[in-house]
């Protein structure tokens, strides 16, 4: 029997010790509700916690980035409705006016009125905003812009394998593919179609008596829909007499294939064409840096790249052809029918794109809803404590917690013995 050390009650005391640390990690998952408080816990479960809950607040914020989008799209539709139904009463004054029971003056009125509408689609095509963006000025086109600046491309045109030929650089002189005089006259229409950044543009010109220069054939590289009406580049003649389309300063030459020239006279009857006319492009320069942009990318996923993109065209008159309807005589009226209808159909088109968008996005919107619940779920069997069960523990615990103390008031009891020896 020894009093200086005494092994029972350290012992004791060691147990003690175990038990009311159990107890106090008991007590904290019971208030706290969590089943991992620190990384002693449980280190993996949270590693996979963590990621799981970067997971659940990417789903939140992206459908909130879904429902945003959508209020976007709502905003564009809105006003197109608006463009829409301008075009109708346009649609409406032009049938109006072909009708030869109107006078002179008749039709003026109804002119000046058109022109007020005309007006009116350009200013909701300039005004109409989200959040300060511009939503139909073909800003968000997906238009084919050039980083660089004062750079000059050019590219040589030819049909097959014999060049499209212009020795006077007039349009009277220009030949076919086979050095036949096409003999382009007053009332012929010249078609240009080519390919940009994945978007297919085709313009049309109609020569006129001013019309007579094979640089005023550049007015076809305008784009439709691509840029808001920006020049891509001028037609000329090099030096070895070849059709070449060139890119002016800060112009937007480049990418351009499948490119067709079609001269047809004022019957429609094709008087030359040239099919796959843009047989090579090259660079008189270093590289353009020509890419396409213009479109609202929704990041509706908590990782990159999971993206809706949205591209909305340019709903001005001038994109939609109806800038130069011109109703004073029956025969424009006739054509501003035609150039009507052919504008409610553009802006028709993009709304049934806007709404498919809409839908897309309400649908991503309930997938990402539903997939945030179930990642919540999982991870919820990872660190969320099971209360009766851990209350059971608490118990145990707090048992053995008490019983200990008492334990450890006998251990200190013990060196108490020796003093009956010394009696």
């Amino acid at each position: 029997m020894v009093i200086n050390t005494n092994i029972a009650a350290l012992n004791t005391y060691n147990q003690m010790s175990k038990n009311e640390k159990a107890l106090s990690t008991s007590l904290q998952k019971l208030s706290s509700g969590s089943r991992i408080n620190g990384a002693a816990d449980d280190p993996s479960g949270l590693a996979i916690s963590q990621k799981m809950t970067t997971q659940i607040n990417g789903l939140n914020t992206a459908t909130s980035n879904a429902q945003n989008g959508i209020s976007l799209v709502q905003t564009a539709d809105g006003a197109l409705s608006e463009t829409q139904s301008i075009l109708q009463n346009m649609s409406e004054l032009a049938v109006q006016s072909a009708n030869d029971t109107n006078t002179v003056q008749d039709r003026t009125n109804t002119q000046s009125e058109i022109t007020q509408l005309q007006s009116e689609i350009d200013r909701i095509s300039n005004t109409t905003q989200f959040n300060t963006k511009n939503l139909i000025d073909g800003s968000m086109s997906g238009a084919v812009t050039q980083a660089a600046d004062n750079v000059s491309t050019s590219a040589v045109l030819d049909s097959g394998n014999a060049p499209i030929t212009d020795t006077t650089a007039t349009l009277d002189s220009l030949q076919d593919s086979s050095g036949n005089s096409i003999g382009i006259a007053d009332g012929d229409t010249v078609t240009m179609t080519y390919n940009v950044g994945g978007k297919t543009v085709t313009n049309q010109l109609t020569v006129s008596a001013g019309t007579t220069a094979l640089s005023d054939l550049g007015n076809l590289l305008t784009s439709d829909g691509l840029g808001g009406g920006t020049q891509y580049g001028t037609l000329g003649v090099n030096a070895n007499g070849q059709m070449q389309v060139t890119a002016t300063n800060g112009g937007k030459l480049g990418a351009i294939n499948g490119l067709t020239l079609t001269v047809a006279d004022s019957t429609g009857t094709v008087k030359a064409a040239a099919s796959n006319a843009l047989s090579s492009f090259t660079e008189t320069t270093a590289a353009t840096d020509l890419h396409a942009d213009g479109s609202d990318t929704f990041q509706v996923g908590a990782n990159a790249n999971q993206t809706v993109k949205l591209q909305i065209n340019d709903m001005s008159s001038l994109a939609l052809g109806v800038s130069g309807v011109d109703v004073t005589t029956q025969t424009g009226a006739n054509s501003a029918i035609t150039a009507v209808n052919n504008a409610i159909q553009k802006v028709s088109s993009q709304r049934a794109n806007l709404g498919a968008v809409q839908d897309r996005l309400n649908d991503t919107i309930n997938n990402l809803t539903t997939e945030s619940q179930n990642m919540t779920a999982a991870s919820s069997q990872i660190t969320d404590v099971d209360m009766a069960q851990e209350m059971m523990q608490y118990t145990k615990e707090n048992i053995l917690d008490q019983a200990s103390q008492a334990m450890l008031a006998q251990a200190n009891q013990l060196p108490q013995g020796a003093l009956q020896l010394l009696k």
